[in-house]
């Protein structure tokens, strides 16, 4: 009987500990979020993101963020900026960012054109030499040196099987911040890991659906990076200039309370302001 007893009042004893500690955790982790404070009571903090250095940007987009004098960053590969150099030096005067997106943009070879370029027949000397070489294109033909990063294709590996690894560590290492793609959700700028941030894809969506993510993110007070590729007024991969044009006059109005800052904007801000990890 007494051991009947014991052993009931252990399992209770661990049921109400688990309770605790389960509460604790999610408390902590609400607390985290809630505390942090965006500048001038924003809700919210938008970072408008491009990649590939597309003709498009230059040529269609950013001439619409000029308008509303929003500043955005755009990762660059050299080859592709090059086309436009003039266009590019002139946007680093505007006040836009440049950021590094690899010299030649390696992605899976499940990609019929990555095959030749393959992440998984890289190692992390290769891909850091990749890397490199492109900031040093950035600031031999911009002047800037960059110091955020987008992962080609989102994809953040390197080799294959047993010898797979991340190659995060490495642009935490050279990057004040590395952004993905595809990615699901907005930034708990209490938590997230800047090597590793999300980014909500931008491409083909009209400002409605884009609305929809910004809310959710001042809800719970996200930094949301918004990714996308070409800006015109339609067509594959495109982030349509309407919506860009909407999402321009959105944050200009006070009382929607948002913060629209380039990706090391935004970063720094949190990185000085939030509490350190351990």
């Amino acid at each position: 009987m007494n051991l009947i007893i014991s052993h009931f009042t252990f399992k209770k004893a661990i049921t109400v500990f688990t309770t605790i500690l389960f509460f604790g955790i999610a408390s902590t982790a609400q607390q985290s979020t809630q505390t942090f404070q965006w500048p001038q009571g924003k809700k919210a903090a938008i970072s408008l993101t491009f990649d590939d250095a597309r003709l498009s940007q230059v040529d269609h987009g950013i001439p619409v963020l000029d308008k509303y004098g929003v500043k955005a960053t755009f990762y660059l590969n050299p080859g592709a900026m090059r086309e436009r150099k003039e266009g590019w030096q002139k946007a680093v005067k505007s006040g836009h960012e440049i950021g590094n997106h690899s010299n030649t943009h390696p992605c899976t070879g499940n990609f019929d054109w990555s095959r030749d370029n393959a992440l998984e027949n890289h190692t992390l000397q290769s891909i850091g030499l990749d890397i490199d070489s492109c900031s040093l294109a950035i600031k031999n033909d911009l002047g800037v040196q960059p110091v955020s990063f987008a992962f080609p294709c989102g994809q953040k590996f390197i080799g294959r099987g047993a010898n797979a690894a991340s190659y995060v560590p490495l642009i935490s290492e050279k990057f004040e911040s590395g952004r993905g793609w595809l990615d699901e959700g907005a930034n708990d700028p209490a938590f997230c890991d800047m090597a590793q941030l999300t980014g909500v894809e931008l491409d083909g969506k009209t400002f409605e659906q884009v609305k929809q993510l910004i809310e959710t993110a001042k809800s719970k007070g996200q930094w949301l990076i918004l990714a996308g590729h070409e800006m015109n007024n339609g067509g594959t991969q495109t982030s349509l200039l309407a919506t860009i044009e909407a999402i321009c006059k959105y944050a200009a109005d006070p009382a929607n309370g948002v913060w629209v800052g380039t990706v090391h904007e935004v970063a720094s801000y949190i990185n000085q302001n939030r509490e350190p990890f351990k």
